[in-house]
């Protein structure tokens, strides 16, 4: 079975960040405010990037890193730069 680290836009622009073993059913969840989260209020949601693990612990993992990320960390890696992600990250640890 995999698990997903997931990034959502929100309709205010803002971006969520969670983990599921059921992208289809978490998304469902989240356009219909089943999920009394964050995305609740900022309704409807766009799926923008997942990423899949070998456990929910390792999608958990990756999901509270990237929680803790800044926005343009974020925007780095939803457009595969990595190269941004390494600069940004040396920026934080100096």
């Amino acid at each position: 079975m995999a698990f997903y680290v997931y990034l959502l836009r929100c309709s205010d622009g803002s971006y969520y960040v969670g983990h599921t073993d059921n992208i289809e059913t978490r998304m469902a969840q989240h356009q219909s405010a089943a999920l009394k989260c964050y995305t609740s209020t900022r309704l409807p949601v766009q799926l923008l990037k997942t990423e899949s693990f070998g456990t929910r612990e390792e999608a958990l993992a990756a999901e509270q890193q990237l929680k803790g990320w800044t926005r343009r960390k974020k925007e780095a890696w939803l457009a595969g730069n990595f190269e941004e992600l390494r600069r940004l990250a040396k920026k934080t640890f100096n």
